[in-house]
């Protein structure tokens, strides 16, 4: 299940915080910051090795309170040579609470001062505590702090990175000997860049030799308060294994946006929810951006409603479908919620219930496994004192979810990005040109051209990608049903304080309208966009079964609009490189690209879609994930999502099973 253990800490002595669990402090009494300062900045050579660079990467195996990066945090905000982004990853099993934070970080109360500049940024966007990845923005964006939350060696294995400096962290090793084993020894080589380096206070003799079993020439240097020693190493393997085909960067070896060099730049077909969250994601790592939308504006297609729902899923499994939308709920909620909060996106934050009819909530699952902050399960009682409406069954309300307008979320992240948009202009074909990407219009003339493509156009995709990519594609048409004011005063239609949603759903909007959907119904032409009286009558019937009877609504006098939706046959996105391998039985794919990761991909060529009927849920994420794709950042999600989204994955799937 997805609940992390938070910390227990004994604050009794306030310079040398203890760890109840494992029996030791987490720093020196000499001085949390000078620790980090000595062990982990000094040790590898921080800051003279970012500076210039246009990113730099640090992964620690302990987060513990934090101390080590703020103290990077704030070397990093005072360098005027530093690197233009710092992503800073850190592992840890026991976070602690915010509450915990604020204690350590010497909050004084009622005023929000501390005596680090960062840390009450830091605590404001501290994530719900569940197991997996949680991008966090700190400084504008300048620093990007990506926390694992889970048992060291199974999130070093999750990670998908190119670490420059490793701060390795956590309690000694006779009081927490997982963190310091073989299993984490062996999956530093995998993350370490060509030159990476290592610092630790320890200096046993498990931690000597299993830096060198990774390929680390491994010095001593003067310890920090009376110790006598530390170590420090550098990444020198005899050997290094190459990269997989499927996780390469898109421009190997060229920094985005050093001075003297051009920032690269990517061409972004179709300018709804996809296509802008691609745009808005490249854009923070010093990319240009420029969209090609077919329609007159953006969001048209089915990013267009003036009005969608966002929620992850709570079941009783861990599969990849519900990992992926719990993460991307939880991103959204972090990254998006700003907007919402300051009204630059219409919306709502407070959650939203998500109704059982399978009796799966009952007395005995009302205490299940989840992190009240996550989820909670409620009764029909519960549930209609929270909504102020009568719903008819138990619910999960589910925190991390609400509702926005989608339209204006691309509008705003178009504009975050400094994109460059066309509108009013069809991509008839792609085409490779030296090393550059054009887009071309249906008279051949050249549309735009960069240096690589995301095909983020729905179902198009499978049109532009041509004959040899063939995805398992479906599409299907949605209808939303929209009820005046006017009319639900009429008629009594209830109106949730919190969307509810289940075989069916409402939202009630700001006008004091509600918005009823949606139908779906599997089809191939798009172009049928015209409301179906039916498809109200089945929308407003399955929402009486959520809040209960009332008046019988002449269809006639409904707005509504029709949308349509595309996904794969497994419901996951298509993210990544499009493969250069034909699908289907007549490829007979190489056995070794029996995973996505060994797929040979197209130089350049990126998708973006199949977001399905979880467009808003799953874009913020989703764009953030082809972003590091495309670039080399560290990947927000885990490298076993990262394949189950993997646009090469049925080609995979082919060649297990040829």
């Amino acid at each position: 299940m997805p609940a992390i253990t938070p910390a227990r800490i004994d604050f009794s002595d306030p310079l040398a915080p203890r760890a109840m669990d494992f029996d030791d402090v987490y720093h020196s009494r000499a001085g949390a910051a000078q620790q980090a300062r000595h062990v982990f900045l000094q040790g590898n050579d921080l800051p003279r090795r970012w500076q210039g660079r246009s990113r730099f990467v640090i992964l620690e195996t302990g987060f513990g309170l934090g101390n080590n990066f703020l103290a990077t945090a704030q070397a990093w905000r005072h360098d005027p040579q530093r690197c233009q982004r710092l992503w800073f990853v850190s592992i840890e099993k026991h976070p602690p609470s915010a509450d915990d934070l604020a204690t350590a970080h010497g909050f004084v109360a009622g005023t929000g001062d501390s005596i680090h500049p960062l840390a009450a940024q830091l605590i404001a966007a501290w994530p719900t505590p569940v197991s997996g990845l949680h991008l966090i923005d700190l400084d504008g964006g300048g620093i990007r702090l990506l926390l694992a939350f889970g048992e060291v060696s199974e999130m070093l294995r999750e990670l998908v990175l190119q670490a420059d400096a490793f701060f390795l962290d956590g309690f000694a090793p006779s009081c927490n000997a997982a963190m310091w084993d073989w299993r984490v020894w062996r999956a530093l080589p995998r993350l370490a860049a060509p030159d990476a380096t290592a610092a630790t206070w320890s200096v046993a003799r498990t931690v000597l030799d299993g830096l060198s079993s990774a390929g680390f020439t491994v010095d001593k240097a003067p310890g920090f308060a009376g110790k006598y020693a530390m170590t420090v190493a550098r990444f020198s393997p005899r050997h290094t294994a190459a990269m997989p085909l499927g996780r390469r960067a898109a421009l190997a070896g060229r920094a985005p946006t050093q001075e003297g060099n051009q920032a690269p730049s990517a061409l972004i077909v179709g300018a709804g929810l996809a296509g802008a969250s691609a745009a808005h994601a490249l854009a923070r790592e010093g990319w240009h951006c420029t969209v090609i939308e077919a329609a007159s504006a953006h969001a048209r297609g089915a990013s267009g409603n003036r009005a969608g729902l966002f929620h992850g899923l709570v079941n009783g499994t861990e599969g990849p479908h519900a990992r992926l939308l719990r993460a991307a709920a939880l991103h959204l909620v972090r990254h998006i919620g700003p907007w919402l909060r300051n009204g630059l996106v219409p919306g709502q934050l407070q959650g939203l219930l998500r109704a059982e009819f399978g009796g799966v909530i009952d007395a005995d699952s009302m205490a299940a496994p989840w992190p009240p902050a996550l989820a909670q399960a409620l009764s029909s009682a519960q549930a209609s004192a929270l909504t102020g409406v009568s719903v008819q069954v138990p619910a999960w309300w589910c925190h991390a979810g609400g509702w926005l307008d989608p339209r204006a979320l691309v509008q705003a992240w178009l504009a975050d990005a400094k994109a460059t948009v066309i509108t009013g202009s069809h991509v008839e074909r792609l085409a490779r040109v030296g090393d550059a990407w054009q887009a071309l219009g249906a008279a051949g003339q050249v549309i735009a051209q960069a240096d690589v493509v995301v095909m983020a156009n729905a179902a198009d995709v499978a049109r532009l990608a041509g004959s040899a990519v063939r995805w398992p594609l479906r599409q299907s048409r949605g209808q939303l049903t929209d009820i005046s004011a006017a009319l639900a005063d009429r008629h009594g239609v209830p109106r949730p304080s919190l969307p509810v949603a289940g075989s069916g759903y409402l939202a009630t909007l700001p006008d004091g309208s509600v918005m009823v959907g949606a139908t779906s119904e599997a089809g191939e032409s798009s172009a049928d966009t015209q409301l179906r009286e039916a498809d109200h009558q089945a929308n407003l019937a399955q929402v009486k079964r959520l809040v209960g009877d009332f008046g019988a609504i002449d269809p006639r006098a409904l707005g509504g609009r029709v949308g349509w939706r595309c996904a794969t046959d497994d419901r996951l996105p298509l993210i990544g490189p499009v493969p250069a391998v034909a699908l289907g039985p007549a490829a007979a794919p190489h056995k070794a690209a029996d995973q996505p990761r060994h797929v040979q991909r197209t130089p350049g060529l990126y998708v973006l879609g199949a977001l399905g009927s979880r467009g808003i849920t799953l874009a913020p994420l989703a764009g953030e994930v082809l972003a590091a794709w495309i670039t080399g950042a560290p990947m927000p999600i885990e490298t076993s999502l990262m394949d189950a989204v993997d646009a090469a994955r049925f080609v995979a799937q082919s060649a297990r099973s040829a």
